[in-house]
């Protein structure tokens, strides 16, 4: 008798209750701002709900869809092709805050980049899948991947979004490794990154000033330094239980944009160190199952499938969490299925939706 096909438990409830803990908490922290901006206090629950049940109907359709129908070349061809046109495209529209990160769509901001990255991991672990026994030949393995790789995150970085393309570089980066690169290409291409990295970032002043309110926050506690300063308040204040739902103090103009890019210190703030830490649970089983889910899977695409979308979410988290603890320097990373937003968190939950259908072929205890 054929084996039922059930997707993996853990790793479906862990995304849900961060979805859950989004629309909770997007609320929270958004509540005041809403209604100074628009006088609706529910303005941006509204959406995350919206972009919340949309996600989620996108996971459950993706999760019932065979993963392996990914490598078809048409399917390939025509992700590649549609994120490259997007990217493209992109860097001719409107400028919002100095930045052509998005599209305007009925209302609805669009951001290519986010698509980019589920692109890369289909493209890399279906090059992966038939090119691994030689993965140290570069023309043969390398150069398809690097040569796609390089050319979206160029783009990337036109409109400019440091921040997006380094998080694919380094997604991609970490299948290429697991297939067995040697350690020689790895170190060759740490001494070509530390260079390139200095430049980019010097390229652009602003880069430039987070990276130096990161090592001193206090220098300029009314300006660079103010966002790192405000989290690191907002995190001590939470303590152990928290001050309550819609009782955090920092969200009240202190805090820029609490409801996105740096939710988590509301969410330390409001729920203190246990509700900090259950998000953080949340994370650290995704991660866990989801290299699970890649050790157990039936053929090699769905492994690097499972390794580039765990990287993609595990990695996210931690940058975003880094950053709000003030261990890392300010970058525009959200917090994968907390943060508000439509497009990181549709594309997070379609590639939760394609990792949800490898682990119900692999062979995994459920």
């Amino acid at each position: 008798m054929a084996r039922k096909l059930k997707p993996d438990k853990l790793l479906f409830f862990a995304t849900l209750a961060l979805l859950s803990a989004s629309v909770i908490m997007v609320y929270s922290a958004s509540a005041l701002l809403a209604m100074d901006r628009y006088a609706r206090p529910y303005h941006f629950l509204f959406r995350q709900v919206m972009w919340a049940v949309v996600g989620f109907g996108l996971l459950w359709g993706v999760m019932r869809v065979d993963y392996r129908r990914l490598k078809k070349p048409a399917v390939l061809s025509t992700a590649v092709g549609v994120t490259l046109l997007a990217l493209i495209a992109v860097l001719f529209s409107d400028p919002i805050n100095g930045t052509r990160r998005w599209f305007g769509i009925a209302g609805f901001g669009v951001q290519p980049s986010e698509l980019a990255k589920i692109a890369l991991i289909m493209f890399a672990a279906a090059q992966l899948e038939r090119r691994m026994d030689r993965v140290n030949d570069v023309l043969y393995a390398l150069l398809p991947i690097g040569g796609l790789t390089a050319g979206l995150a160029a783009l990337i970085l036109l409109q400019p979004d440091f921040s997006t393309a380094l998080t694919a570089v380094v997604i991609v980066a970490a299948m290429v490794f697991a297939a067995g690169l040697s350690y020689r290409y790895v170190v060759g291409a740490a001494l070509v990154l530390v260079p390139a990295l200095y430049l980019v970032l010097s390229s652009a002043p602003y880069r430039m000033r987070r990276l130096l309110a990161f090592l001193d926050p206090w220098a300029d506690p009314l300006g660079d330094g103010f966002q790192v300063i405000q989290s690191q308040i907002a995190v001590g204040t939470g303590g152990l239980v928290g001050l309550g739902l819609m009782r955090g103090l920092q969200k009240l103009h202190f805090l820029p944009e609490p409801h996105t890019d740096f939710i988590y210190a509301v969410i330390a703030e409001e729920t203190g160190l246990l509700g900090a830490t259950v998000i953080l649970l949340c994370f650290a089983i995704i991660t866990w199952r989801g290299l699970l889910v890649a050790c157990h899977a039936p053929d090699r695409f769905g492994a690097f499938l499972a390794i580039g979308l765990t990287t993609m979410v595990g990695m996210q988290a931690f940058i975003n969490m880094s950053v709000v603890l003030g261990l890392l320097p300010t970058t525009g990373i959200p917090l994968p299925f907390v943060s508000a937003g439509g497009s990181s968190l549709l594309i997070g939950l379609i590639g939760m939706g394609i990792l949800l259908n490898v682990s119900q072929h692999a062979a995994l205890r459920h």
